[in-house]
């Protein structure tokens, strides 16, 4: 089968997420005056994080909510009196100074060819429009599509359906939808009805009921798979 419209996720996918996370949730509270217990603040904040993300991906909360819900928890449980609103919104400017290339990526993406290109992610727009664009993916995507301006995340299929939308594609057949995650990429992709890529660096074990049409674990495996497609 040949692929001519390539769907990537961004974060642990193009980008790596932790470094970036940890250095602009360090430089928000450093703004914020508060420099002592960075380590334990932000272990809390992850565990909420990851609730709440994956309430996301269950349609039970919102971006909007998300967006603050996770500083307000944080602040409440730590009993510190910072605005979440305007917190937020600082941690998401300083997150799109933050990007870094995975390994790999671009060696994969100009091997691609003449190939149609866009980004699917449930991350802030805000934030990673500015990631894309201070990276050497700049100029490479056709268009970023994300969960808070498209109204769906991963893995409902709208989501999908906005980026073959943006980009002018019907056939579901020339696409491939390549990501990190299980329940979200994979199973949107499976959701959708294209084939999808499992992006799996760390040799993790699908318990999942998604299914990959293929698995790799980094991207020289991918330029093999997708030659074995043509």
């Amino acid at each position: 089968m040949n692929y001519d419209v390539f769907l990537f996720d961004l974060d642990d996918t193009l980008l790596e997420f932790d470094t970036s996370e940890q250095n602009a949730f360090r430089n928000a509270f450093t703004e914020a005056g508060l420099v002592e217990g960075l380590d334990a603040y932000r272990t809390e904040y992850r565990a909420i994080s990851k609730v709440l993300w994956r309430q996301l991906e269950e349609g039970s909360t919102t971006m909007e909510q998300l967006n603050v819900s996770r500083f307000s928890q944080l602040f409440d449980k730590l009993g510190i009196e910072l605005d979440p609103v305007s917190f937020s919104e600082t941690y998401l400017t300083l997150l799109g100074k933050e990007a870094h290339l995975i390994d790999g990526v671009i060696d994969m993406l100009d091997s691609l060819g003449d190939v149609r290109l866009a980004i699917v992610t449930n991350g802030f727009i805000k934030a990673q429009i500015a990631r894309v664009a201070c990276s050497s993916l700049n100029n490479r995507f056709e268009t970023i599509v994300s969960s808070d301006e498209a109204g769906f995340q991963k893995p409902r299929p709208e989501i999908f359906q906005e980026a073959l939308d943006r980009l002018g594609v019907t056939d579901k057949s020339r696409v491939l939808m390549t990501g990190d995650s299980l329940t979200s990429d994979i199973r949107g992709g499976n959701n959708f009805g294209v084939d999808t890529c499992w992006y799996n660096p760390n040799g993790l074990e699908n318990t999942t009921d998604s299914k990959p049409t293929f698995e790799i674990s980094n991207w020289v495996e991918f330029k093999v798979n997708e030659k074995a497609t043509n």
